[in-house]
């Protein structure tokens, strides 16, 4: 399943690689380690496509001072 989503993937990192350079210097620093934008990096080369947006939009959920999730977690 991963190497038949690997273009997705690929297409994937090169938006949030885009998104990092341009958008993320406007915004304060998040308080989560990694960062939602490198663990959705991290999860695009570890899982298929659809299983790392999945996890990625559930950690950008989660993503506001009050949530209950560590600071430090990885895909």
């Amino acid at each position: 399943m991963k190497i038949l989503t690997l273009p997705l993937s690929l297409i994937g990192i090169g938006l949030v690689k885009i998104y990092q350079r341009t958008k993320t210097r406007h915004y304060s620093k998040c308080l989560h380690f990694p960062s939602c934008s490198n663990y959705a990096l991290l999860a695009l080369r570890k899982y298929s496509f659809f299983k790392a947006v999945w996890i990625s939009v559930k950690r950008y959920r989660d993503c506001h001072p009050f949530s209950n999730r560590p600071y430090v977690d990885y895909p």
